[in-house]
């Protein structure tokens, strides 16, 4: 197996294949899983391809893009050249996974050719295939083989769960053999002409467990390719890119054609179809509702439509009763919606998991958003009893009311922290020493402090209800002091990171306090303070702000949230520079984000890590990384939002 992996991904379904575009059988590898997924379930685990019994060279490997096309070649030699050529394409379609291999002959007298594919489905659920250690029962699971006249089908039952994948070829195969391991190998026998060719076309339909849908798999991969490029040109039309900044405008374009590949279906509250941007891929090919929010937030002056999509799949989500399991409570927005059977049985609590604190307000910024850009009055009626629940849910099981923040607890079966620092250490002291008890995230009370203005805003403007406004109003003011109260690291002239579960400052130099210029918590003084203090070296790397502050015991460039560089954490960070004022520091962020996804074919990865542009002339991949990531793929609108084309 090669150590290179490329993705192919169109909504729900992506499939991960190595440089020769084979899918080598493993069970995983923990940061970037073989095989073609669809709804969190593996339908293919083994797809290899052999010429005359031999794993061919590969001539061309794979490179990027939305086809996987690569050359191939039997084994050969300078005396003995190869017989014949194998150019492979492969494309992704919804639920569907289709592949051309064309033989080409090399010699001026016939040859015949022994090709074979050998195929597996394992359904294994991607929850499986992390590298955590964990193992998971599957009591009474049945799988089945069944051949077919122009393929095989295979199946998987547990209980009432069922889905299959069904490998189908033209021609059709003129053999379909065991291997003795459950996979099967599809076997052609060609007879090539002096310098002909022959094609092969092989189509895979996966049909996952709920699925309702009539689908279709596609003609070709050239089929797959030119819907794919329709829908990247209608999210790139019509948005005015910067000409003076053409690095800035690539990775606009870039990132929206990221972005018309990452939707995926969703409901809405009346039962409505939906498209919305799933966090990434390949462990987020899914709803969360933080990454959701903050993608359509990025994206609302240019593409509205993100948010008009993903406040009602979100609204129709919400949770209405509480669940400890799922930390769910009457009001709250989810975080992470799942369709896996690990998921189904209750094996992992992530089905409907409400572990988020700021996924709620965020939700409200949203709202508020774009109904001021777009004047869509009747989304924000529609939404309105959502929208006063999700405060509900802010004042009271949030705990605004009776804690005066919005504070979370470690969920034992779930995430340790429920802000966008989400791993385990995150939330942490300078030394590393990490928050314990009830835990106040100083980015999540920044949200929180917009969501009640915002609200507020619509309360009064929309709902044509003063008293209510009135009372939100108070409530963002009385937070904003407390805040600056309490936060308020003096001897250092920034905010802290968190509060612990006995009110002390948790008081690690980290980025949220960018996310804090953002919602504009802090009084001017304060945020020039702040934003000035993020621009200097320990914090900026020259590839972006840092995560955490450098020298700090805590600090370490290759940890997730502990001093690695994140694309929308560093959006963020320069709208909120701007908001401030700070002109000159966000189009410093600014370039630096650029230059990075220049650096890197113009895609912003979903996280660098936090090594120095000064030792490092070419910013350093964070080892385990989405390929693509929905907030990345907005976070240089997001730039253009708050420099222009400076």
């Amino acid at each position: 197996m090669t150590d290179r992996h490329h993705l192919l991904v169109h909504g729900g379904t992506f499939a991960a294949v190595d440089d020769r575009g084979d899918i080598s059988g493993v069970r995983g590898t923990g940061s970037f899983p073989e095989g073609l997924f669809v709804r969190d379930a593996r339908h293919l685990s083994r797809w290899q391809l052999t010429v005359d019994g031999a794993v061919p060279e590969t001539l061309a490997p794979v490179g990027d893009g939305d086809t996987a096309r690569c050359v191939l070649v039997p084994r050969g030699g300078r005396n003995e050249p190869s017989a014949c050529t194998v150019f492979r394409e492969q494309a992704v379609g919804d639920s569907s996974f289709v592949e051309s291999l064309r033989v080409v002959g090399n010699r001026p007298a016939a040859t015949t050719v022994r090709l074979a594919v050998t195929v597996d489905a394992d359904f294994a659920d991607q929850f499986e295939l992390r590298s955590d250690h964990r193992t998971y029962a599957k009591t009474g699971a049945v799988r089945g083989r069944q051949v077919l006249d122009d393929g095989v089908e295979f199946s998987y039952r547990r209980g009432e769960w069922t889905s299959c994948t069904t490998v189908t070829a033209e021609p059709a195969p003129d053999a379909v053999e065991e291997t003795g391991t459950g996979a099967r190998r599809l076997v052609w026998k060609l007879e090539i002409e002096p310098h002909g060719s022959a094609e092969l076309v092989l189509r895979v339909m996966a049909r996952p467990h709920g699925e309702k849908r009539a689908l279709r798999v596609p003609r070709s991969p050239a089929t797959v390719a030119e819907k794919l490029l329709a829908q990247e040109n209608e999210f790139v039309e019509g948005v005015a890119f910067p000409t003076v900044w053409p690095e800035l405008a690539s990775a606009c374009v870039r990132g929206l054609a990221d972005l018309a590949a990452l939707q995926v279906h969703a409901t809405g509250p009346d039962g409505e179809e939906l498209r919305v941007p799933a966090a990434g891929a390949p462990w987020f090919l899914t709803l969360l509702g933080r990454d959701a929010l903050l993608t359509s937030l990025f994206a609302l002056p240019y593409r509205p439509g993100l948010a008009a999509a993903t406040l009602p799949a979100l609204a129709a989500t919400q949770a209405t009763e509480t669940g400890p399991r799922a930390v769910s409570q009457p009001g709250k927005i989810v975080h992470e919606v799942r369709h896996g059977e690990l998921a189904h049985f209750g094996q992992v609590p992530y089905g409907r998991y409400y572990g988020s604190v700021d996924a709620t307000p965020l939700f409200l910024v949203l709202l508020g958003a774009y109904v001021e850009r777009t004047g869509d009055s009747g989304t924000a009626r529609r939404l309105e009893s959502h929208a006063r629940a999700a405060v509900g849910w802010m004042l009271d099981h949030g705990g605004l009311t009776s804690r005066g923040y919005l504070v979370y607890r470690a969920d034992q079966g779930g995430l340790a922290n429920q802000n966008w620092k989400d791993s385990p250490g995150a939330i942490c002291s300078a030394d590393g020493t990490r928050a314990t008890g009830a835990v106040v995230a100083a980015g999540a009370q920044g949200y929180a402090y917009d969501a009640l203005r915002r609200t507020a805003w619509l309360s009064r403007t929309v709902w044509d209800d003063e008293t209510y406004a009135a009372l939100l109003e108070q409530a963002a003011a009385d937070l904003r002091d407390r805040f600056q109260r309490d936060f308020w690291m003096r001897d250092r002239s920034f905010p802290a990171l968190a509060l612990d579960g006995e009110g002390r400052q948790v008081d690690a130099l980290a980025s949220d306090a960018g996310h804090l210029l953002w919602s504009g918590l802090l009084d001017k003084e304060y945020g020039e303070v702040v934003g000035r203090r993020l621009l200097e070296p320990d914090f900026f790397s020259g590839w972006g702000v840092r995560t955490l502050a450098a020298g700090q015991p805590a600090y370490h460039p290759l940890s997730y949230h502990r001093g690695s560089v994140w694309p929308h954490d560093n959006a963020l960070i320069t709208l909120g520079l701007a908001r401030y004022g700070l002109h000159d520091e966000a189009r410093t962020v600014a370039h630096a984000m650029v230059d990075a996804a220049t650096a890197t074919g113009h895609r912003l990865p979903e996280v660098l890590a936090g090594y120095g542009r000064d030792t490092h002339a070419e910013p350093v991949p964070y080892p385990h990384a989405c390929v693509r990531e929905s907030r990345a793929a907005a976070a240089p609108l997001a730039l253009l939002t708050a420099v222009g084309g400076a």
